[in-house]
């Protein structure tokens, strides 16, 4: 992790070091991608199967997990894990809660009342990933807005490890979400068995979950597909962004990138700070303490692809860290919360020196599935609308259509509708009809 002098770049050097990781979506992923939903929209359960043999090296008789083996799995949790889930389940649903929208209405005109409510999305899906480790906060995440939204149905999948089933903290975490439709498949190919439905797995409207580059380009796809689902939101590596000043600690600051170091070699991390010896205190606690990690090998490498810029204030580091658009933004600085409020594009702000990234992560009631990629300039993170969609209702009587309509025929006459003016003349002027 190299330091760089903010002020000393050219605006092309500057524009370049802040570029993240290129995307992993190549042709090749994209057309293996595309063949993999194909094969699981004519076959199905069996293409299913089959390719959990092929890339899972698991041979399934069935895809469901059992009810009852969800529920053993939570009966069977060591107590002090239970309860840490409990605690971060009730922090997520006090927060959430809180999300829950109000009717609006209001009369527009006489005669004229226009309304907006909310329903929850009918059938939800979740992808929850095995890779190297479980992740039962991303199950809580999903788990437990869906549940205050009332999804009619919700549904989880997730690879099976090599005993064939689905690791075990995941599962109790599940049941304690109240979701009892788990199914042993990974990859683009559960994610297709969601969009389009198999004979086992029933067929959702919006996918939910973060993934590899396979899943990634699997809901990608099958947002766009004809007979796909929705999708939460595009993804990419997670990333921190820090913004440290010289009074900062450097061991909380090293600690805070090296946990979204940890995530994956693809992570990026970045730090920025108003002094530049901090920033050579950061670098020398990076080193020390990478060497305590269990994953130290993959989190060294995404600090190849990690940077540090030395500015001359805070105004600075606040601009460029709403040019690069964190997923997670850290304030480790002079009054954090005067400051976030001139921030523009993040996904998740921690404030203050106590505040670190993994709290929110897991247990501080805000939501972990954030937009990614610079795509905290135009999307949020999940919330609890995001399990839910609006619509938008209108009332009109007599008068309030004679009010409105010289103005929609009008506007129709203008767009060259003519049905459209047609529909307010025949019920104001029935002598026209």
């Amino acid at each position: 992790m190299r330091i760089y002098n903010w002020n000393q770049l050219s605006r092309d050097e500057q524009r370049i070091l802040l570029k993240r990781p290129a995307s992993s979506s190549s042709a090749e992923l994209q057309s293996g991608t595309r063949e993999i939903l194909a094969d699981v929209h004519e076959r199905g359960d069996q293409a299913l199967i089959e390719m959990t043999a092929r890339f899972d090296k698991v041979e399934l008789q069935s895809l469901r997990v059992p009810p009852p083996k969800i529920q053993a799995a939570l009966e069977n949790l060591e107590p002090i894990t239970r309860e840490a889930l409990e605690m971060a389940r009730d922090n997520i649903e006090r927060f959430h809660r809180q999300q829950l929208p109000r009717r609006i209405e209001i009369p527009t005109l006489s005669g004229i009342r226009c309304f907006r409510e909310a329903r929850p999305i009918e059938r939800v899906g979740f992808y929850i990933p095995g890779g190297t480790a479980p992740l039962p906060s991303t199950v809580l995440m999903l788990g437990v807005p869906s549940h205050i939204a009332e999804n009619p149905l919700r549904i989880l999948c997730s690879p099976p490890q090599a005993d064939g089933e689905i690791n075990k903290i995941v599962l109790a975490t599940a049941a304690l979400c109240g979701i009892d439709q788990v199914y042993r498949v990974g990859g683009a190919q559960a994610i297709a068995a969601m969009a389009f439905g198999t004979d086992s797995i029933p067929k959702v409207d919006k996918i939910f979950g973060p993934g590899n580059a396979w899943v990634t380009e699997a809901k990608q796809q099958v947002a766009s597909h004809p007979e796909g689902a929705a999708i939460d939101m595009p993804a990419g590596p997670s990333e921190v962004l820090v913004i440290a000043d010289d009074e900062a600690n450097p061991i909380f600051v090293a600690a805070d990138l090296l946990s979204q170091a940890e995530h994956g070699p693809d992570s990026q991390v970045i730090l920025i700070t108003t002094s530049e010896g901090l920033a050579k205190q950061c670098l020398g606690a990076l080193d020390r303490l990478l060497q305590k990690l269990p994953r130290r090998e993959i989190a060294a490498q995404a600090l190849m692809n990690s940077r540090c810029f030395v500015v001359p204030d805070i105004q600075t580091a606040v601009e460029i860290s709403d040019t690069y658009a964190p997923e997670h933004l850290i304030l480790q600085i002079y009054e954090p919360e005067v400051w976030a409020r001139r921030l523009k594009n993040a996904g998740s702000v921690f404030l203050g020196a106590y505040s670190p990234e993994s709290a929110g992560d897991y247990a501080t009631g805000t939501n972990h599935v954030l937009p990614t990629y610079g795509h905290a300039r135009a999307w949020s993170g999940l919330s609890l609308e995001s399990f839910l969609k609006h619509i938008t209702f209108q009332h009109l009587s007599r008068e309030g259509l004679a009010a409105i309509g010289p103005a929609v025929e009008q506007l129709a006459r203008l767009e060259g509708l003519e049905a459209h003016r047609l529909a307010v003349s025949v019920r104001l002027r029935p002598e026209e009809q």
